[in-house]
């Protein structure tokens, strides 16, 4: 019996995130009358804090461009791949305040293997832009199921919301865990159990999606 023809090379996948435009002399005058409104003096030490506060929000909401490079599964590595404790930082789209975590983001290897450092990248595309923490974990294992074919992904976040730390409960250390999980990761209880054993840690608000 012979082997299969090895994968071709693959050219990576250049990925530039959509982008409207920043005008970041307009949003410092935007929040320097933000700030006036609400009773903030601009001046002496806060003289620069608009123009600080502009591009701390521009930074905030534009991910990097990166290229997807993958690789020919030549080994048929089949068993999970699992990137730990991804930084998280993206902001609430109700409140426009940050929260902060971590992801776990794993896939069960097809045809093709990725550059471990482009599951970091991915998160980022997706966490810096308004969001909620149920969307953005759901649009990670969306898009590495489109863009990878892996036999299956799984995505879980936990997070920290300053929206709920800082104001109204004011529920200080109170962390919400998200998962979605996809192919062989949702279908096959083994490749679950094994994923979720090694992402979630404890007790916490849950929310997800398993399909």
């Amino acid at each position: 019996m012979t082997s299969p023809a090895p994968l071709p090379p693959s050219a990576p996948l250049h990925i530039v995130p959509p982008s409207d435009g920043i005008d970041l002399a307009y949003a410092e005058r935007a929040a320097a009358r933000f700030l006036a409104a609400l009773g903030v003096a601009t001046t002496g030490a806060t003289t620069d804090t608009p123009g600080r506060m502009a591009r701390a929000y521009a930074e905030m909401l534009t991910p990097r461009s990166f290229d997807l490079t993958t690789f020919p599964n030549d080994e048929n590595y089949d068993e999970l791949v699992l990137a730990r404790a991804i930084p998280v930082h993206s902001v609430c789209e109700h409140h426009m305040l940050p929260f902060l975590g971590t992801a776990h983001v794993g896939y069960l290897p097809g045809q093709r293997i990725l550059g471990l450092s482009k599951l970091a990248r991915v998160v980022e595309l997706f966490a810096r832009r308004p969001q909620v923490q149920e969307r953005l974990t759901i649009q990670i294992a969306d898009w590495l199921h489109t863009h990878l074919q892996p036999r299956g992904v799984g995505v879980v976040i936990e997070a920290e919301h300053l929206c709920m730390t800082l104001r109204g409960v004011r529920s200080g250390g109170t962390h919400t865990i998200s998962s979605s999980l996809l192919g062989t990761m949702r279908e096959d209880p083994r490749s679950r159990a094994e994923f979720l054993a090694l992402t979630t840690s404890g007790p916490s608000t849950t929310s997800g999606r398993h399909g």
